[in-house]
């Protein structure tokens, strides 16, 4: 262990050393490479925050819309406020499902999920409700033989609020036929999320409308929204072991393909941008080397003073350190800010573009000045969601500052096998 007399002199040189490097050559190679992992750092939190902008904003509509947390298979009396008294739970809706084949204006047909709910789910479920945006009508599902439907599959079928659809082809019990031009729906509202899949394949009824058209042995399933997505396999054993009768399933097993493509593409692009780090800790690894071989005469005297050589060594740990914590600390304030003020900064960068764009049309083509515009991807770009996750955020710079230490330790780890009688000949 390094005493407290020992770790004073020890930065003390160290800061000594570090005021003589920022007047020597070595100031750029330093500064160089604090600016590398302050790049890094700063890419890392934005490009991780825009991912998982883009990432929640599916698997939310996907949560709250369609998925749920847990669902619950098969008719059991009582289960809803059995279950509701669980404190996990956020909320539970019943509702049937089945495939169809839907028929619109001119014939038009396509292949969609209709869910049949209660008509005043927007009521008891607030994440549904956030997260179902009606661009046309509204989510009225109280009338009889009512249809809300997505905005893209509206578009195919070529109806819009008031228009009829027909469900032709239509799953469900034996008791049902599987081919109708008779159950005809109103469609009474149009629905957007964020994910395209429910805007071009999802519809919804009335669960009474449901009860009638899928025939009296449609199963009933229970969607269950938690307020934490990680208690759902604790909730789901609470279920299972109450009622043993009934199949339980997580949104881990019925979404396993696309989380699995969503996560694989995040660690990809992390492993990408994480190269930017091993740069960095080259170059301070090289820069640490020639400074520990500067140093082979201070060394000696450390040495020939009695200084033992893992202290020596602690000199130049603690100013890779310094370097780390310089690049680290800036890179994390403007990676945050990015993050926070994007949509300005877009913005801004757009106004300021339109502005060199105009004055160089007006000096050299001013004819031409009404076709000017500003371009519309920086509209795009500041409207690219970013959610900050702490933990990555934190694993981020404390590996920004990690990266220069191990670089550092690497470097100076020469001084353990290093001699005074080495070093004085060699002087």
């Amino acid at each position: 262990m390094t005493s407290l007399s020992h770790l004073k002199w020890i930065l003390f040189v160290s800061r000594r050393f570090s005021k003589v490097d920022k007047a020597g050559r070595s100031a750029v190679t330093a500064w160089l490479s604090s600016l590398g992992i302050c790049l890094g750092v700063m890419t890392l939190i934005v490009v991780l925050s825009v991912m998982n902008g883009f990432q929640m904003r599916f698997i939310d509509a996907i949560m709250e819309v369609s998925s749920y947390h847990i669902q619950v298979f098969g008719n059991s009396d009582g289960f809803v406020s059995s279950v509701q008294t669980l404190p996990e739970i956020r909320s539970i809706v019943s509702f049937y499902e089945a495939q169809t084949l839907m028929v619109g204006t001119a014939t038009r047909q396509a292949a969609a999920v209709v869910r049949a709910i209660d008509p005043y789910v927007c009521m008891h479920d607030t994440g549904f409700a956030r997260e179902l945006h009606i661009t046309r009508g509204a989510f009225d599902l109280t009338q009889e033989n009512s249809i809300v439907i997505g905005a893209s599959l509206a578009e195919k079928l070529g109806v819009t609020v008031g228009g009829y659809v027909n469900l032709f082809a239509l799953s469900g019990g034996g008791d049902v036929a599987l081919f109708s031009d008779q159950r005809l729906f109103r469609v009474t509202g149009v629905f957007h999320t964020s994910y395209a899949d429910l805007n071009s394949g999802y519809a919804f009824i009335s669960i009474d409308a449901g009860q009638h058209e899928f025939g009296k042995n449609a199963l009933i399933t229970y969607g269950i929204k938690l307020n934490n997505s990680n208690d759902v396999d604790a909730v789901m054993r609470k279920i299972q072991s109450v009622y043993p009768e009934l199949r339980v399933e997580g949104w881990k097993e019925y979404n396993r393909s696309f989380f699995g493509a969503l996560r694989i593409e995040k660690n990809m692009l992390l492993l990408l941008v994480l190269l930017i780090f091993l740069v960095v800790c080259i170059n301070i690894f090289n820069a640490m080397r020639r400074l520990v071989y500067e140093r082979k005469s201070e060394i000696s005297v450390f040495s020939a003073l009695g200084a033992k050589n893992r202290h020596i060594q602690l000199i130049f740990i603690l100013q890779g350190l310094l370097t780390g914590l310089k690049g680290a600390i800036p890179g994390l304030i403007l990676g945050l800010l990015i993050c926070v003020q994007m949509s300005h900064i877009f913005t801004g960068l757009s106004h300021i573009l339109y502005g060199i764009q105009n004055f160089f049309v007006l000096l050299c083509n001013p004819d031409q000045i009404n076709y000017l515009q500003e371009n519309p991807m920086y509209a795009l770009y500041a409207r690219i969601p970013a959610r900050i996750v702490s933990k990555e955020v934190v694993l981020i710079t404390i590996s920004g500052c990690f990266s220069s230490l191990l670089a550092s330790w690497f470097a100076s780890y020469g001084i353990l096998k290093m001699s005074v009688s080495e070093v004085l000949r060699d002087e």
